[in-house]
């Protein structure tokens, strides 16, 4: 979002109407969830989560997200302009948004996210981070799970029918009355205490499981090629 309109629409208080905007958007789409029992047992099991999922796909999951208003999840978003208008929104969907990323405020972020584990239960997190690159795994993700002992659950989300935008991660927007297909991945475990090389090589597997559940579901779409 350019950062224009993110100022204009922070500046005179028009989150409110992005969010109203945003919710007739999501209720035209048609939304599938496939491994949602899987996905309670492994939090039922070790208590907390984090569900994982690429810059690219969050609108969409969206759709999904308010059906876990009552655990109150948290969600890491960046210190920009475009940051404001969305913690704004991700406060009104019934999230917990925690200002930070990466590269900006960073620890601060990290502890606070911990922080707020002991009391919800779980994270919503944006893996390749606000400015990507795309589908690389940030280190964020190894250190939050190793920190709050959290499970990583993959969240695969692809979409029959979509613009894909000229951005870093050719964001994707489904079309109204589309077919959301959101699917929960198999739990990943991190240990607490990692050597350098362990901490990189547990990323990569990471990296890889992802992408190539990304690269499934988009071909169950329909696509030729994956996005």
């Amino acid at each position: 979002m350019g950062l224009r309109l993110s100022h204009y629409l922070v500046k005179y208080r028009l989150i409110s109407l992005c969010y109203y905007f945003l919710r007739l958007y999501l209720s035209l789409l048609r939304v599938k969830v496939v491994g949602e029992d899987e996905a309670r047992r492994s939090f039922e099991k070790k208590g907390r989560i984090i569900a994982a999922v690429w810059h690219q796909r969050f609108l969409p999951a969206l759709a999904y997200v308010t059906k876990f208003r009552s655990f109150k999840p948290i969600v890491m978003i960046s210190r920009s302009r475009d940051g404001e208008l969305v913690a704004g929104i991700a406060e009104r969907l019934g999230l917990i948004p925690v200002r930070g990323s990466s590269t900006e405020g960073g620890r601060e972020a990290l502890l606070a996210i911990a922080r707020e584990l002991r009391k919800h239960p779980g994270l919503i997190h944006i893996v390749d981070g606000p400015t990507g690159p795309k589908g690389v795994v940030k280190p964020g993700l190894i250190a939050i799970a190793q920190v709050s002992g959290a499970v990583i659950l993959p969240v695969i989300v692809s979409a029959d029918r979509a613009w894909i935008m000229r951005s870093w991660d050719q964001f994707l927007v489904p079309k109204p009355f589309s077919q959301v297909i959101i699917r929960w991945g198999e739990p990943l475990f991190v240990e607490r205490r990692l050597k350098r090389e362990e901490f990189e090589r547990t990323r990569l597997e990471i990296e890889k499981k992802l992408r190539a559940a990304y690269g499934e579901a988009d071909l169950e779409a329909g696509w030729r090629t994956p996005l």
